[in-house]
């Protein structure tokens, strides 16, 4: 593949990025983005009021941003690692065709 047709991919997939999400908070201007573990425990609550969790966490993050942040910094984590792991064998392979 040329460098120009690589260029060409990356913005066209740049731009269906933007797309999407600009085409999410247009269809719901005044919709609420949140997690699905607060939905989840309120439908279990709805269905079963006296259940019990099996455990409680193990540290409880004093706010939501700090949550937030955990939870990003796991997933970057996590995206660093996959990242490698693809490059790695992508530059192995090179190196034995070569």
């Amino acid at each position: 593949m040329k460098k120009n047709s690589k260029t060409k991919a990356n913005i066209i997939m740049l731009l269906a990025i933007v797309v999407l999400v600009i085409g999410a908070l247009l269809l719901q201007p005044k919709g609420e983005f949140e997690g699905s573990d607060g939905a989840a425990e309120e439908m279990i609550i709805e269905i079963q009021p006296d259940y019990e969790p099996w455990f409680e966490p193990l540290i409880e993050p004093k706010s939501g941003e700090i949550e937030s942040l955990l939870f990003t910094l796991q997933g970057s984590i996590g995206a660093a690692i996959i990242a490698y792991v693809i490059g790695f064998n992508k530059g192995k392979n090179k190196n034995v065709i070569d």
